[in-house]
This record gives C-alpha cells, structure tokens and sequence, in this order.
C-alpha cells in the first residue's frame, strides 16, 4: 500500500499567523488511527547563542499505521521559513524515520500527516522561546569541587527542561531560570585545567487529538556554554 502526506499552511482565525510565536498549541484533528512521534530540535551553533538565526534546526519524525512504519509518501513540516520536506532514513537500528534540516529556529512548527482515509491534521507546537545563560560567564574559570549556580533567562516558562554536562547526564529541572549544580557535576583534571560544556535542554509538546497510541509531537531548543574547571590537585 501507497501511503501519501501532505502539510497544510494553517492561519489564526484572529488576525495573526499561526506560525507567529505565541500563537499557541493545537492538537489538530485525525481518525486517530495512525501513530506519530515527532521530533523538532534546535540546537545552538554558537555558544550561548541569542537569536534564531544562530540556531539549527532537526526534523525527525516517525509514523506508523497498525504497527508498521510507513515508508513512502511525503512528509512535510512548515514553519515562518517556509516548508522542508523530509526524507524517509532508515538507519539499520530500526530507528526508521523521516528526517530533514533547516536553519534557524522559528519556535512554531506545524505538521499534518494524510495517508489515504488516514489522517493527523492541524497539529501545532508553538515551542520554547530561546533561553539565554546569564550565570556563570561562558569561560569562566570555576571550583569543580564546589556548587556551581547556573541561571538564565526566557520569557516563558516550558513543559520540561534538563541540564548537561560531560560528568552528568541530561537531569530533569524545573525551568524556573536557576539551578545549582553539586560539586563533582564538572570533569576536572589533577595538573591542567579542564574545558566543560553546560547545556540546557527545554521543550514543549502536544498529544495529536487525532492520532493512535502514545503520539506526540515535541519541540526542543537547546543552548551552551563552557566554563574552564580549574585543575584539582586531589584527584
């Protein structure tokens, strides 16, 4: 069996697009038959990065109908930048999805999936706004052996956030725009100092009203910084 998609271009019903940030979410519609787990994720290419140009964005989205993915047809995602259509890239680990790249980060993304009688239509994520690290410096020199406060700013507050560095893995936080890591949470070295990654993980996601199963589509930005771990001697 054909399958086939197609997006469609949805505009607000009060005077602005709904592809405006702040347009807000939509579950759309559907027959609530096929299962999709969407993905958009924006990742900084500059550290600490302000605006949506300094971003990437990745479209990852599976679907499957009665249990089998589907491998054919189009997929598209359309933002304020226009429309990307994704490519089906199955991966040899089973990780079989369509995929598709854009830059920037433009916060409000659409999808509709039609395949035949089949559909999941209308579906909006009007995503985190950017975050920006106010605390510590990016290149600060820090105490790995000490709490570190880290905070940062954005407008409004997302569905779930996380934090990371090399020595911790993603920790699920409250986005409230601070957090303080414990000591021990940086890699540092015994003689040299230690260059470390902190990153910010936030995203906000919508259940399709017209999908089957556990279905999502999630939107995530995520930004960086590095600070210095000065060398520790006990180590």
């Amino acid at each position: 069996m054909k399958y086939s998609f197609a997006l469609a271009f949805v505009v607000a019903a009060c005077g602005g697009s709904a592809l405006d940030p702040g347009a807000g979410d939509d579950p759309g519609t559907g027959t609530s038959t096929l299962t999709i787990d969407g993905n958009v994720t924006a990742q900084s290419e500059l550290v600490n990065a302000r605006s949506s140009a300094d971003f990437a964005t990745d479209f990852s989205v599976r679907v499957t109908l009665n249990g089998q993915t589907v491998t054919t047809g189009t997929v598209t995602v359309t933002s304020a930048s226009g429309a990307v259509d994704l490519v089906f890239a199955p991966d040899g680990n089973g990780a079989n999805r369509w995929r598709g790249t854009a830059p920037g980060y433009d916060e409000v993304y659409i999808l509709d999936v039609v395949s035949g009688a089949d559909t999941v239509e209308g579906v909006r994520v009007d995503g985190p706004d950017i975050h920006v690290f106010t605390a510590p410096t990016a290149g600060a020199t820090v105490d790995s052996t000490m709490p570190l406060d880290v905070t940062w700013s954005r407008n409004v507050v997302a569905d779930s956030a996380s934090i990371r560095t090399e020595q911790l893995d993603a920790l699920a936080i409250d986005d409230t725009g601070s957090f303080t890591l414990a000591g021990g949470a940086l890699q540092a070295e015994r003689d040299q100092a230690r260059v470390n990654t902190l990153r910010i993980v936030r995203t906000n996601r919508v259940t399709p009203a017209g999908a089957a199963g556990i279905s999502q589509l999630a939107v995530t930005i995520e930004n960086e910084i590095e600070v210095v771990a000065q060398p520790n001697p006990a180590l």
